[in-house]
């Protein structure tokens, strides 16, 4: 029990660095995460037609981009790894989705590569904004891609946005911020929503409807 409330602690430590732009700790987050994801994509890319046009690194980019930018955005409120887990295993399902979704809408493309038409081109990239970041450790030039990535998102959010985000960082409750602006809770919630879904398209994170 002790070592489970010890490695929850770190894990919380470890989130709140990567949260504060930390490019360090999201370069361990990716060190110790990466490998699940890639595990998760390679089983669903298995006997698909997609498996011609990415591979699980192209997955893993993408989900930990988004991730990584979600997460310090305070979309995620996780308490322990196995629901980092989880939430990384939903996040390469719902990637996967949507790649085979856009792609499915292309048969041209598919038809012309499987006639050995070429290799896919540029239709096989992911938004990510973090590439060269998965595979690596924490090493200088991943440890700087995540700090860029990371505070490129918060510089996109607009000033009463921002305000949301610090102040939840500072530990302040929904009802507060709700109380302070004559809002709702749930109001404040979707706001603050709709502007992390908003900065990780522009990102080129997110698929749009994805």
């Amino acid at each position: 029990m002790g070592d489970s409330a010890s490695g929850n602690e770190g894990f919380q430590v470890l989130l709140r660095r990567v949260r504060a732009g930390d490019g360090q700790a999201a370069a361990e987050l990716v060190r110790l995460y990466e490998p699940a994801i890639r595990r998760a994509a390679r089983v669903r890319l298995v006997d698909t037609r997609l498996n011609r046009l990415l591979d699980s690194m192209d997955i893993c980019q993408s989900v930990l981009a988004s991730f990584f930018v979600r997460s310090a955005l305070g979309q995620y409120e996780l308490e322990t790894p196995e629901q980092l887990l989880k939430l990384l295993a939903t996040m390469t399902r719902n990637k996967l989705a949507s790649q085979a979704k856009g792609h499915r809408a292309m048969r041209r493309d598919f038809r012309r590569i499987e006639a050995g038409g070429g290799d896919g081109g540029d239709d096989t990239s992911v938004g990510g904004g973090i590439e060269g970041l998965a595979g690596q450790g924490p090493t200088p030039s991943s440890e700087v891609a995540a700090r860029e990535l990371l505070e490129e998102a918060r510089r996109r959010l607009l000033p009463e946005e921002l305000l949301l985000l610090e102040r939840r960082e500072q530990g302040s409750e929904w009802t507060e911020i709700a109380a302070e602006l004559r809002s709702s809770p749930e109001a404040i919630r979707k706001r603050l929503a709709r502007a992390i879904d908003r900065v990780a398209h522009e990102l080129g994170l997110d698929q749009p409807n994805s």
